[in-house]
């Protein structure tokens, strides 16, 4: 007799390639830096720059929660360093970022950097795996998730990509396609969904892309300020910003 087990089948890990996570870095930053050109320089003329812009921060919340699920994160402090690199390019980039404007009352919501700091926050608070952390995480998740950029869908976006890392689930699945989708309200379409296509299709491929460490903290704040120094001469000519 042949006997059917009744255990379900376990969901695939996710798995992907050093070299493949540099390149979606990669692409996550010239995606983001054409959104800035186009909202910054040309006053969100270029529809399909704002669209293909809103993958962006999906590719780099996936990139920095993906490395933060690596075994030994947290005993190697690699959560520690993240935070502290955050903080400091995030302020680094705040006065360009200010400068630029479009923000509610001059300064909210706090830039993208900020909102990675928030997930490293929240993540490394889930990580100790206590009542007082995950009261923690959720006073993180909370109160940071209301002060930075995309807000709460994007904290619950890296917090879904971190879990189904450690311990694929259906719960993590749902989080993830439902906090992108939520990111609609946000951006008002749903170009961030696209994301999870890509992610899917990166754990199939393998990209020699290698490392460069650094690069991608400096680059936000060298680059609003260069978006700032260009606006100068355009002013000057008498070109017209709204943001």
């Amino acid at each position: 007799m042949i006997q059917v087990s009744a255990r379900p089948m376990p969901l695939p890990r996710l798995a992907i390639t050093s070299g493949t996570i540099e390149a979606l870095k990669w692409l996550a930053l010239v995606l983001m830096m054409g959104d800035h050109i186009n909202k910054y320089l040309l006053n969100d003329t270029e529809a399909w720059l704002y669209c293909a812009g809103r993958l962006a921060m999906p590719l780099f919340m996936f990139v920095l929660a993906y490395n933060l699920a690596r075994p030994g994160a947290l005993e190697r402090g690699v959560y520690r360093r993240t935070m502290i690199r955050l903080a400091i390019f995030g302020a680094l980039a705040s006065p360009a970022f200010l400068a630029l404007g479009g923000l509610v009352n001059g300064w909210w919501p706090l830039n993208i950097l900020f909102t990675l700091f928030v997930l490293t926050a929240t993540l490394r608070f889930l990580e100790i795996r206590s009542l007082p952390g995950y009261l923690a995480a959720a006073a993180a998740f909370g109160l940071g998730g209301s002060l930075v950029e995309f807000w709460w869908p994007a904290i619950a976006f890296g917090i879904a990509i971190w879990s189904y890392t450690k311990f694929p689930s259906i719960a993590a699945m749902v989080l993830a396609a439902g906090s992108c989708a939520a990111l609609g309200y946000i951006n008002g379409n749903q170009w961030a969904l696209p994301s999870i296509f890509i992610i899917l299709t990166a754990s199939v491929v393998d990209l020699p892309c290698p490392r460069v460490r650094w690069f991608f903290y400096g680059f936000y704040p060298a680059h609003l300020s260069l978006i700032c120094l260009a606006r100068i001469p355009l002013r000057q000519a008498g070109y017209l910003f709204f943001t």
